[in-house]
């Protein structure tokens, strides 16, 4: 049986801290899509949000970085914080986490592992957010038919807005739990 759980969600909901804490929890392996993500943006001297625009019209970042997802189908022991896991890793248990998108700018605003993510305002964290969610959800479907913003491709979905990291994990290790016991 794959033993994956696969980790998508809004900016700044949460899934790199909630994806330590499983792994911990769990003794799992975390492969991590946005340390990729920013190395190839660093590399390209570009933000995250440029870099979502530059992929576009250039399908080798996205290859760059799917490569990995496609082929850990048969994997286990694995937390896999990706856009697309749920896609790339159909039998991964599949798990949403959701914010308020203000709350989502403060998160962001506040990380300072995020120095290429800075913002004037809250607004223009908001616009950002929303302008680099469009730009993502646009390009995955042209590329893949991936509807990342359809909902029910997911085992679970958390809102993550007014609850700790920790009860998050509780929420998912119950629910990952009985996932495995009924497959």
């Amino acid at each position: 049986m794959t033993k994956i759980i696969s980790i998508t969600g809004d900016l700044g909901s949460g899934k790199s801290t909630v994806a330590e804490l499983l792994c911990k929890r769990l003794n799992y392996e975390y492969i991590y899509t946005g340390q990729i993500q920013r190395k190839i943006a660093n590399r390209y001297n570009m933000t995250t949000l440029e870099l979502n625009n530059y992929s576009e019209t250039h399908p080798e970042i996205d290859e760059e970085i799917d490569s990995t997802f496609k082929s850990l189908n048969e994997s286990t022991n694995l937390i896999v914080d990706s856009r697309l896991a749920w896609f790339f890793i159909p039998k991964s248990f599949k798990v949403f986490l959701k914010t308020d998108l203000i709350v989502s700018a403060n998160r962001i605003s506040g990380d300072n592992q995020r120095k290429e993510e800075s913002y004037s305002s809250e607004k223009e964290a908001v616009d950002k957010i929303i302008a680099r969610k469009v730009s993502e959800n646009k390009r995955y479907m042209e590329l893949y038919g991936a509807d990342c913003s359809d909902l029910n491709n997911f085992d679970l979905i958390v809102d993550t807005s007014v609850i700790t990291p920790e009860e998050v994990v509780d929420i998912i290790l119950a629910k990952y739990n009985s996932w495995l016991g009924s497959n």
